[in-house]
């Protein structure tokens, strides 16, 4: 008997009465809906509206303007090209100050590329108005965004870690900030970019309107919103869905002798925090494990080959988070149970068409959201039909990844996680760095140093291949959510504990020695200071003081190890703010 919880409803079919998702929280699913027009825009924007060719709202538009309007937080589940940029860009516009030469809107995107795409819809919606904006991404020179950002940009367009940057060094200020936008809110963290988001939260002022945009709405990004917004309304455009789509469908057509890069190219793209993949055959599972594990992924399977102790052994991995893709077959795969599992993957099309229901009922259960993606030849297209047909499952057919949008992602994604690294680099490293830079800049001017530079990036992204990204629903530390009142910003904190912990390595070279190599025997015409000032002489005597003098060192470097007790804070304009929307 098939589980019901893994069949997604008829699209097509009346919508249910809606209910609130598990994990949801406090969010209010939106019922009485008043749609927007254009006819509703101020003159001067409903002549640039007309300019750009809009003759009427898209739907996201029409739908989630009224709500913005009220000043309250949303959520809204749209995909990728429904105008959703529109939907948030023009009730920005319209809650302008345009007297105030402060950045009044912040809107967060994951990339580069989308960056450059919603700031130049802006530029169109803008054009001849006198809006003063930015442009913030990584892995190019500060010298544009700055002096945009000495104009007094009043909407500023980035990705959170450029963003934190210029946070950091004092050359953008949120204070003023009253509207902060998510957009693409699941690529957000598949970009690995959780991190900086926290960090950039705390620089904003508590009381703001939060939105957040998602073609997806895994768990993750439901938690992602209790930290950033307040009690938000939901609105889902997900076919006739009014609640989160828990289970979405998708295949991806590919040549039979390139499935194996084919998945590559879907892992690269999509960064999952876990995966189940399913085989037909054991000796597929053997062949894709190993091909996997020699592309660099944190990788392992079950089949029926593996005796009773190495089940266990991967069990025991799963279980504590260890292991990010499983490969199995249905057979060995029976009773394993991952928390959260963000994504099943079907490598080959099942021959039973019932197996497809199960693999997809491993992901999206007890109301949780998930993703069921299958890797479809010409040959296994017709089954897919029936599949399709006999469960009135909604399947959507993408198309594969090009090499050069993968290549461009991994460069993106590897950005992120240096400057990420970057910013957390205390004294010591950076001292470190400066030794190679001249060595950076000469590899970097011929072909054999470049290949060379390459090697290493390609060392440093696969070896973080093995660490799935921050999520949300990880355990945090209070101090890495919320600055004390009255304490300096965390990195500067770190800064100054980083200090300490140089000059105790310096005195720890300088009078630690004999921990290592055994005491020294004091010259014999010196005398050392024992016992309040009386005099002993002697390698006895110089033993028990240098002990003594080890004793002290050792108490004074635990206190340096626990942190400057006294550190005195910075409450200006530019100081990281205390507010968090749903923080404990």
């Amino acid at each position: 008997m098939l589980d019901p919880e893994a069949v997604e409803a008829n699209p097509e079919s009346p919508a249910q009465t809606p209910s609130s998702p598990e994990g949801q929280g406090d969010e209010t699913l939106v019922e009485e809906e008043v749609l927007f027009s254009f006819d509703d825009l101020p003159e001067r924007y409903r002549q640039r509206v007309a300019a750009l060719g809009w003759q009427k709202p898209m739907e996201v538009q029409a739908r989630a303007l009224p709500l913005i309007r009220t000043g309250s937080d949303l959520i809204v589940q749209s995909k990728t090209g429904s105008g959703k940029t529109g939907a948030f860009l023009l009730p920005l516009l319209l809650g302008l100050d345009e007297s105030l030469a402060e950045c009044q809107a912040l809107v967060l995107v994951p990339t580069r590329e989308l960056a450059i795409q919603v700031h130049a819809e802006l530029l169109r919606l803008t054009e001849g108005l006198s809006v003063r904006h930015a442009l913030l991404y990584g892995g190019v020179a500060y010298g544009k965004q700055l002096k945009d950002l000495e104009n007094k940009a009043q909407i500023v367009i980035g990705t959170p870690g450029r963003v934190l940057d210029h946070l950091d060094r004092g050359t953008f200020s949120a204070g003023h900030v009253r509207h902060l936008v998510l957009d693409e809110a699941d690529e957000m963290l598949s970009m690995g970019f959780y991190p900086a988001m926290r960090k950039v939260r705390r620089w904003l002022p508590v009381k703001r309107q939060s939105m957040m945009f998602s073609a997806t709405m895994p768990r993750a990004v439901l938690n992602l919103s209790k930290e950033f917004l307040h009690h938000p309304q939901f609105l889902s455009l997900s076919g006739d869905n009014v609640g989160v789509e828990t289970l979405s469908h998708e295949y991806y057509v590919v040549e039979p002798m390139d499935k194996d890069r084919s998945l590559v190219r879907i892992l690269e793209m999509e960064n999952p925090s876990n995966a189940l993949i399913f085989c037909n055959r054991k000796s597929e599972v053997e062949y894709l494990f190993q091909f996997l594990q020699n592309a660099g992924y944190d990788v392992d399977r079950i089949s029926g080959d593996l005796s009773q102790s190495a089940r266990e052994k991967v069990m025991g991995l799963i279980r504590q988070h260890k292991v990010r893709f499983l490969i199995a077959t249905d057979v060995a795969a029976r009773g394993i149970d991952i928390q959260d599992l963000d994504i099943v993957f079907q490598y080959d099309v099942p021959q039973d068409l019932e197996i497809y229901v199960h693999r997809a009922g491993r992901t999206a259960r007890a109301g949780k959201s998930g993703r069921c993606i299958t890797l479809v030849t010409y040959r296994d297209e017709l089954p897919l039909r029936e599949i399709q047909g006999k469960f009135r499952i909604a399947l959507q057919r993408k198309d594969l990844p090009e090499l050069e949008a993968v290549s461009q992602r991994v460069c993106e994604r590897t950005t992120v996680l240096l400057e990420e690294q970057m910013r957390d680099a205390g004294s010591v490293m950076n001292e470190r760095i400066d030794r190679f830079t001249p060595l950076a800049e000469e590899l970097a001017q011929n072909d054999e140093g470049r290949r060379l530079l390459a090697l290493l990036l390609d060392d440093f992204y696969h070896r973080s291949l093995h660490l799935p990204p921050k999520l949300p629903e990880e355990k945090i530390r209070f101090e890495e959510i919320q600055d004390a009142p009255g304490r300096a910003p965390r990195k500067d904190r770190e800064r100054d504990r980083d200090r300490d912990r140089d000059r105790g390595r310096d005195r720890g070279d300088r009078g630690g020695r004999d921990r290592r190599e055994g005491p020294e025997e004091a010259p014999a015409a010196q005398a050392t200071p024992v016992d309040g000032g009386q005099s002993a002489a002697g390698g006895d005597s110089a033993a028990a003081a240098k002990g003594a003098e080890d004793k002290k060192h050792r108490a004074r470097n635990r206190g340096r190890r626990r942190g400057p007790g006294g550190d005195k804070g910075g409450a200006g304009e530019n100081a990281p703010s205390e507010s968090s929307h749903g923080e404990a």
